[in-house]
């Protein structure tokens, strides 16, 4: 199963300032997020931002706000981003069947937004590079839940390879920049 530019949306979960200091391999998670991100605004792929409890946790931090642009977030206290109303309102404005997944934590927001994707239908793609928990262990298991629920697990660089599609497309270089 191939991610569609078409159908292609991301949901970038929960990069806020007080949680991304606890995350394992923060600084390799906050670069690939940031590829991504930047990589989505090349080839117009939409994303939806949230944060958890933002008065408590703060906001994106500052480099993965730069690299989506200008954008508003959806607040949410609810572990799953489908247990907002405003959220599977905005989901299903953007008419997306293909979800690219990227955030923290693996484990607690990104599994049950996962898991509630795919019960809803969605084909859920899983940036496994720009995931991450506190812990390893629970990132491992997280991932592995994940994918036998039916997400199919993969990296940035495969993600934005496959929406290109071609060594012709226009914006084949500068996605080729980006991971480089």
């Amino acid at each position: 199963m191939k991610v569609r530019k078409e159908n292609a949306l991301i949901i970038a979960i929960d990069f806020q300032e007080a949680i991304m200091p606890a995350m394992a391999g923060r600084e390799n998670l906050e670069r690939k997020a940031e590829i991504l991100l930047k990589g989505a605004n090349v080839l117009n792929v939409p994303i939806v931002v949230s944060q958890q409890y933002t008065k408590g946790l703060g906001n994106t931090i500052p480099s993965l706000a730069e690299a989506i642009g200008e954008f508003d977030y959806i607040d949410k206290t609810s572990f799953s981003c489908l247990g907002n109303q405003r959220f599977k309102e905005l989901l299903l404005q953007k008419q997306a069947r293909d979800v690219i997944v990227t955030g923290i934590e693996a484990h607690v927001c990104v599994l049950q937004t996962v898991l509630d994707l795919i019960e809803m239908e969605y084909r859920v793609f899983l940036a496994a590079d720009c995931v991450s928990s506190r812990s390893d262990e629970d990132k491992a298991y997280a991932l592995r839940r994940m994918e036998q629920a039916g997400a199919v697990i993969t990296t940035v660089e495969s993600i934005l390879f496959e929406l290109v599609g071609d060594a012709t497309h226009p914006d084949r270089k500068a996605i080729s920049a980006l991971v480089k």
